[in-house]
């Protein structure tokens, strides 16, 4: 009886060593993983440090400014703001991207991306901007698409990007009312559609 006594309460004490071994082994696996929560709550910079990353960036014409410009409106009107410009020469501009924009209802459903010719007329619509401030045009006119030549597209725009363009006018012919320019849009400073060269004309 003594023997048995004896057995169980060394079998009692190996199980309570093994306890206090693999408790630490534990604890170890969990060390990488408490470390991983400190690095990332450490860059954390918060809204009012994201924010100011822009402050620098003025704005050139307001959402209002460009409706007087442009005759586009909902759902068609691709230009939120312009933040830099140059008479008769050249407009960087910018398009927020939004989920609640119509298009994503059906490009495409489960994975949203901003179609490509509509990417082309935000472009087209920045460099109507300037063009309709030149001389031979007028606010508010309407202007066609003529040609769009040596176009490639480098990453999807998806919901929540924010895609800024620039246009440059590589010819404008006041008589006739026809304009030539090329035309880039970056996403998070990456390239992602390139225009080399598009023609619109005034309507007549």
């Amino acid at each position: 009886m003594k023997g048995s006594l004896i057995l169980i309460a060394l079998i009692s004490l190996a199980s309570s060593a093994s306890a206090f071994v693999v408790a630490p082994r534990a604890a170890r696996w969990a060390l990488p993983a408490l470390r991983a929560e400190e690095e990332d709550a450490s860059d954390f910079v918060g809204a009012e440090a994201v924010s100011a990353l822009t402050k620098d960036v003025k704005t050139v014409f307001t959402l209002e400014d460009v409706h007087k410009i442009l005759p586009h409106r909902y759902p068609f009107a691709l230009i939120d703001k312009v933040i830099e410009y140059v008479p008769g020469k050249s407009a960087v501009g910018v398009k927020a991207i939004s989920f609640n924009e119509p298009q994503f209802m059906g490009h495409f459903p489960e994975r949203p991306i901003m179609p490509g010719v509509m990417q082309i007329e935000a472009l087209a619509q920045l460099a109507g901007i300037v063009c309709l401030q030149m001389e031979g045009a007028e606010p508010g006119a309407v202007f066609f698409f003529a040609a769009v030549d040596g176009v490639k597209w480098k990453r999807p725009v998806v919901p929540g990007d924010q895609l800024v363009m620039e246009v440059e006018i590589k010819s404008w012919k006041s008589k006739f009312g026809i304009a030539k320019a090329s035309g880039k849009g970056y996403v998070d400073g990456k390239l992602a559609v390139d225009v080399g060269s598009m023609t619109f004309a005034l309507a007549k």
